[in-house]
């Protein structure tokens, strides 16, 4: 078990491979994924994940859309920054240079959990300018009660503990274990999509990236800004979602009334790999009321 996933071993069967390349951007090497044609679709996945998580909803929008799809600094594989800069800010601002140098300006952002709050971020920082953000159970709001008292500072304490990131990925390597972990948020997904997380999760790289963005992550700023957002906001929320509650996307949508709520039945946290052929047309559905796509069309 090597503490770095190998894009030539390990990525030797990733999803849309094809579609794979290596940027230079923001002081680190990023894996991004672009294919498709047509406005540009920003994908951000959420925390501990990465590309593959798209792997049956990018081609079903690339026949729309030109998608762009990195894995996050630190995820999957893209190099990790200094541990401080898995922050909600340094992230955005780090997903924001990879957009110039790729010389991308996304007229839609869709993002997962984390990645929601992510874009949410760059848009408050005027650093992209979509003219709708699509949130797949977006992590908008600080955990309340006890859980804000202990899980930042938890994380802190298992970041700076060397033998804790080798310990999260010996039990990765455990399909049971992560089979656990998948139905702890509430989604069903296939083998595959199991597997891959699995590779994922038996990487120490990967995982430490993933405590160490937890440690870092302070929504408090962003809910302050939140009813500035610019954009327009499609707000996807699961109903069996075990990680983020359908009720963190209704408190958003009370604070941004002019944000829609679709609430999908008897899916969970990870309700884009459950259903992507449902969710994406969701997704197109939007973009043409909100006229991206039309807008394309007619250039």
């Amino acid at each position: 078990m090597g503490a770095k996933l190998s894009w030539r071993v390990d990525g030797a069967d990733w999803p849309n491979r094809g579609a794979s390349r290596f940027v230079d951007a923001a002081g680190h090497r990023w894996h991004v994924q672009i294919m498709g044609s047509g406005p540009v679709a920003l994908l951000a996945h959420g925390t501990g994940a990465a590309t593959h998580s798209w792997r049956a909803l990018m081609p079903i929008l690339a026949q729309h859309f030109t998608i762009v799809a990195p894995d996050l600094p630190g995820h999957g594989f893209t190099e990790a920054p200094p541990r401080h800069r898995l922050s909600l800010p340094s992230m955005a601002r780090d997903l924001a240079a990879l957009c110039r140098q790729l010389d991308v300006k996304p007229q839609l952002a869709v993002g997962h959990s984390a990645g929601a709050a992510i874009l949410a971020r760059m848009s408050l920082d005027r650093s992209i300018d979509p003219a709708l953000i699509v949130s797949l159970n977006g992590a908008f709001l600080p955990f309340g009660g006890v859980a804000a008292l202990v899980l930042s500072p938890l994380a802190k304490a298992l970041t700076f503990n060397p033998f804790v990131p080798r310990i999260f990925a010996w039990r990765g390597s455990d399909p049971a274990a992560v089979h656990r972990l998948i139905v702890g948020t509430g989604s069903t997904i296939d083998t595959e999509g199991e597997r891959l997380y699995g590779k994922l999760v038996s990487s120490p790289e990967h995982v430490t990236a993933a405590l160490q963005m937890m440690a870092n992550w302070d929504l408090h700023p962003l809910v302050r800004d939140l009813p500035q957002l610019g954009p327009d906001l499609l707000l996807i929320a699961a109903s069996n979602d075990r990680a983020i509650p359908v009720d963190v996307a209704r408190r958003v949508r009370e604070m941004l009334p002019k944000a829609k709520l679709e609430l999908v039945q008897g899916y969970g946290h990870l309700v884009h790999e459950e259903v992507p052929g449902r969710i994406a047309a969701t997704i197109v559905a939007a973009a043409v009321q909100f006229c991206i796509i039309a807008l394309q069309h007619e250039s």
